[in-house]
């Protein structure tokens, strides 16, 4: 594999563990974790729900970094999405955070070797070549740290009114 593509590798993963430290600050600096971003979920299901993917991501890597055969998650994108929500429910943010940083820490293991070429994402769905997959676990986060950032301003400048 070429030395350019190998960093742009390192750059994405840089990249992607600065987002995941910015969700982690953002969700330490909540007044409330339970606070509602979307319906039917709070900040703290968002949260387990990138944990839930993070760690998908993080186990694939690790098993093409080590010769073995990937397993991609199986289901309906909306499914796992409420799936990893739902079980994030019993856990609180410290716990949630840890296991983010367990699957940051271990995707930083192997996302460099030069096995990993191809990652799946979900069976049915296209797999990504590292870079793109970084980039796009790297927007996901952004996205959500945006969505839990407008909630928290609408309900700041509401109590602002009263």
């Amino acid at each position: 594999m070429g030395n350019h593509r190998m960093t742009a590798r390192s750059e994405r993963f840089s990249q992607l563990e600065q987002s995941v430290t910015h969700l982690l600050e953002v969700m330490d600096s909540l007044p409330d974790p339970l606070l509602e971003v979307y319906p039917g979920w709070s900040a703290k299901d968002v949260l387990g729900h990138l944990v839930g993917w993070h760690e998908s991501f993080a186990r694939n890597t690790r098993d093409l970094s080590l010769g073995v055969q990937p397993k991609p998650l199986k289901g309906r994108l909306q499914d796992l999405n409420d799936q990893f929500a739902a079980e994030s429910r019993v856990l609180d943010v410290p716990a949630l955070a840890a296991r983010l940083r367990a699957a940051q820490t271990l995707l930083g293991e192997h996302i460099l070797n030069p096995r990993v070429e191809i990652i799946p994402y979900r069976v049915g769905s296209r797999s990504y070549s590292p870079e793109d997959h970084l980039e796009i676990v790297r927007q996901h986060i952004l996205h959500h740290i945006g969505d839990i950032q407008k909630v928290v301003g609408r309900q700041a400048r509401r109590a602002a009114q009263n």
